[in-house]
């Protein structure tokens, strides 16, 4: 045991004083491995971050949304609807929800209109997100006018804004009046956006959503898990994106790996010799170069995690937002509350960590088992 541990220690001497010896090549090493890990982690960390702010706010929302349907696409639905769905057993409730975008020119932004059901505005009040507010630089008591469905401006007067926490789902929103929504879009009062269905029993939710559509074929019912289906695949889909546009990193790091692969220099392979010369096993030249790998591929993985957990959390990811949001005029201004998945963070260690490692190791056994006289003459 006391051999074995000596044995160690030697190595872990020789290791260091390595890694020294060839500072310069391993800090541009460590440099471009941090990098890699950092982008790689990055966007792993803010669409995990995405997703999971998508899921928590989903809660929130209706099992059964039910829109109308014209010609393949969205129509206004009749409140004569509202009793033939409560009639449906299992229902615990039905309501009609008035709620639309309006295209503003002057920000060249779309802006969400909705009318509150658990909140009181009259006349033409309006709450305003802050998005909004920045964009066009209006306040409580200003006023903001929208073009009519009939062609005439009407002035709204800001009562409020909404608070900064909320700015995720509220940048673009606006809460109006139901009087106020109606006469800027020229709905008729016997007809609502859509209608919004809670059902007594969840694992009942399906069944539901299969009677509305067969009693109301013209009507088309969507689940709240299809909405959160949609949005992980919209994520899923802008990550694919930022991975593609980041290739040239991922190609960089395979060439890098691969250089490592293909063998060492003749520096190395007469240090290696000489350590065989003077007693060392092969097992122990392996578990050298082993140790020499670990250490720079985790302090690499470790301090690339870290700052991609600081930009990612810390400053709301500004590298990768545009890409990663999507194209918008209104970028709600939010913190993403820190959120670390463990497999996540185990498939990027072993994507990362793992090869180069073995890249390592290879070229290392091959030296290792040749002859010392033979390796320290080439």
């Amino acid at each position: 045991m006391t051999r074995w541990i000596e044995s160690q220690r030697n190595i872990l001497d020789y290791t260091l004083s390595s890694l020294l010896r060839r500072k310069g090549k391993n800090a541009s090493l460590l440099f471009v491995y941090t990098l890699v890990v950092f982008i790689l982690a990055s966007a792993m960390f803010f669409l995990q971050g995405m997703k999971r702010e998508a899921a928590l706010l989903l809660r929130e929302t209706p099992e059964i949304v039910v829109q109308g349907m014209l010609q393949g696409r969205y129509d206004p639905i009749p409140d004569t609807h509202l009793e033939k769905i409560r009639s449906i057993r299992g229902v615990l409730s039905a309501e009609t929800r008035l709620w639309g975008y309006y295209y503003d020119p002057v920000a060249g932004a779309n802006y969400t209109l909705l009318v509150p059901r658990d909140r009181t505005i009259t006349g033409d009040a309006i709450v305003i997100g802050n998005g909004l507010s920045r964009v066009r630089q209006v306040f409580p008591g200003d006023i903001l006018s929208f073009r009519g469905r009939d062609g005439t401006n009407r002035p709204f007067v800001v009562e409020g804004t909404f608070p900064a926490e909320s700015e995720l789902v509220s940048a673009d929103l606006i809460l109006v009046s139901a009087e106020g929504f109606r006469s800027l879009f020229g709905l008729p009062p016997s007809r609502a956006t859509d209608i919004v269905v809670t059902v007594r029993n969840p694992r009942e939710v399906r069944t539901v959503a299969r009677k509305i559509a067969e009693m109301l074929p013209e009507a088309r019912p969507i689940l709240r898990d299809e909405i959160a289906r949609t949005y992980d695949s919209v994520f899923d889909w802008r990550g694919g994106i930022v991975l593609v546009l980041l290739s040239m990193s991922l190609l960089a790091f395979a060439i890098l790996a691969w250089d490592k692969a293909s063998g060492l220099s003749a520096e190395e392979r007469r240090e290696i010799g000489i350590l065989k010369a003077i007693g060392w096993e092969t097992s122990d030249v392996i578990a050298a170069k082993v140790y020499e790998g670990w250490f720079v591929s985790f302090f690499a993985f470790t301090l690339g995690l870290l700052i991609a957990y600081w930009h990612v959390f810390f400053t709301s990811a500004a590298l990768f937002a545009p890409a990663l949001k999507g194209w918008s005029v209104l970028y709600p201004d939010f913190r993403i509350t820190p959120f670390v998945d463990p497999y996540q963070v185990a498939v990027l260690f072993f994507l990362t960590v793992v090869p180069y490692t073995a890249a390592t190791v290879v070229p290392s056994w091959r030296a290792a088992i040749v002859d010392p006289d033979a390796v320290m003459r080439t």
